[in-house]
């Protein structure tokens, strides 16, 4: 099921609430078992393994060492699907509590374990499986967002006023869907010299992504793309007959939808655009160095060149506070959106995607306006205080904006700040949700949501390795 309906057919989880059942625990008592039971894991590696044994034997906060095991691997464990096909590695991996593999989610979930692919073979050969297999759902549908591992499966959005696939659980344009499987494919290349995956259909698959990334420049109409759904809200749907609302062609690229799989009010969406430049660059090396395919290599390259250009003169606006920022959407026309979402690619996120540094004076602006309350989706109360988003509601904050900030962060103390807050905000269950209430953080929605564990098992690796005092 979509994420909205899990939140709202689920609701909330009360306090005290376990994923195992058991009563809710204080700081001081033993904290429980709540990992899956190692017969019950769908996978294991012994890179991770090893890197939870050196965390829980290196940090003295015994809850962090606790959250550290329970959330890095929460990916393996739980969300993976992992065999041999033909010779070949093939991985499915679901988001958690719904069964459809997001290109994003499964891009992101893997991405911490690439570090440890060295150590580990058979972990390489399991993100091998998810590049294959997010190869062929690019070819399968490149304007859909997530899939089903049956590839004749119709599901429940199969009436939804678009293009809709067998084998496709939902077909939200969103320019980040194909931005990840190539910064997962360049970063394993890059960590492990295997070219393997990289063949002639992944080769198809990236100037696939091309194309569609042309298309949804809307310089001669509005493309092929279009979505319209029967649904109550407005932020799962499109007006303007599915195209949404007019664009001026200036070289950035169309996203119909945000990372939080909400519709975009603008559909130049600044922080997707970034990260496409980014991705463009990282296919051209690669159809250079791996495909030998120069002409296509300069075509992802250029186009990488125009959206760069066109971000410099259409995404930064004056601020009456915080001088010149990034606006988060834009049209082309004038108009703009001054907002984050918790979701990423975000404003926040842009550094950790590589496509900004941190210390650029336009992102430090915006980074200043973001966490503060010029943000209509920044919320501070009791618990803690971050970025939410539409998706969930008002008063929401995400961990995943949280782990954000501290990850992009050069300041020592607003890391421990993060961690902190991350430590005392996970409802009494040893796990990462989607989002928790700003006062309460027994009011959460997903017990189940495996990017935001391992993403969390991110920041506490990262921390551990750089920083280890700040866990004290």
């Amino acid at each position: 099921m979509q994420r909205r309906d899990f939140i709202r057919t689920s609701g909330v989880i009360g306090s005290g609430l376990m994923l195992s059942g058991l009563p809710a625990f204080a700081a001081s008592a033993a904290y429980p078992v709540v990992r899956t039971p190692e017969n019950a894991r769908r996978f294991t590696s012994t890179a991770v393994e090893k890197a939870i044994a050196t965390f829980e034997a290196g940090v003295k906060n015994k809850e962090l060492g606790w959250l550290f095991g329970n959330c890095f691997p929460n990916t393996l464990d739980t969300t993976v699907f992992h065999e041999i096909k033909d010779g070949v590695p093939d991985t499915y991996v679901i988001t958690g509590d719904i069964d459809a593999m997001w290109l994003r989610d499964s891009s992101a979930q893997v991405w911490p374990y690439l570090q440890l692919v060295k150590e580990d073979k058979a972990l390489q050969n399991l993100i091998a499986g998810v590049i294959n297999r997010q190869t062929a759902c690019i070819l399968k549908d490149p304007y859909a967002n997530a899939f089903y591992n049956d590839p004749n499966k119709r599901g429940e959005w199969a009436k939804d006023h678009t293009d809709m696939k067998p084998g496709v659980h939902e077909r939200k344009w969103e320019i980040d869907s194909l931005c990840y499987p190539i910064r997962l494919a360049y970063n394993y290349w890059k960590k492990t010299g295997d070219t393997k995956p990289f063949t002639g259909q992944w080769k198809q698959a990236v100037l696939t992504t091309l194309q569609v990334f042309r298309e949804q420049q809307r310089k001669t109409g509005n493309g092929p793309y279009k979505f319209q759904r029967n649904t109550p809200f407005a932020t799962d749907t499109l007006p303007m007959n599915g195209y949404g609302y007019p664009v001026k062609p200036v070289g950035l690229i169309c996203s119909a939808f945000r990372p939080s799989d909400d519709a975009t009010v603008y559909s130049f969406l600044i922080p997707s655009n970034f990260f496409a430049v980014v991705s463009l660059r990282q296919a051209a090396e690669m159809m250079t160095a791996i495909a030998k395919d120069k002409a296509s290599a300069d075509q992802l390259t250029n186009l990488a060149a125009e959206v760069e250009k066109a971000l410099k003169e259409h995404a930064i606006v004056n601020h009456p506070r915080f001088g010149k920022v990034y606006a988060f959407e834009v049209n082309g026309f004038g108009s703009y959106n001054l907002m984050d979402d918790a979701n990423v690619p975000s404003l926040l996120a842009m550094p950790y995607l590589g496509a900004i540094k941190n210390t650029d004076p336009v992102y430090q602006n915006t980074r200043r306006l973001v966490l503060s309350s010029d943000n209509p989706f920044f919320f501070k109360g009791t618990a803690g205080e971050g970025i939410g988003g539409p998706h969930v509601g008002q008063d929401m904050i995400w961990p995943m904006a949280i782990i954000m900030r501290g990850l992009t962060s050069n300041n020592d103390a607003e890391i421990k700040s993060c961690i902190d807050m991350l430590r005392k905000t996970h409802g009494d269950t040893g796990f990462m949700h989607e989002s928790f209430h700003k006062d309460d953080p027994t009011k959460f929605t997903r017990k189940w949501f495996a990017w935001a564990n391992t993403l969390f098992g991110e920041f506490l690796w990262k921390t551990y390795r750089e920083k280890p005092h700040l866990l004290a």
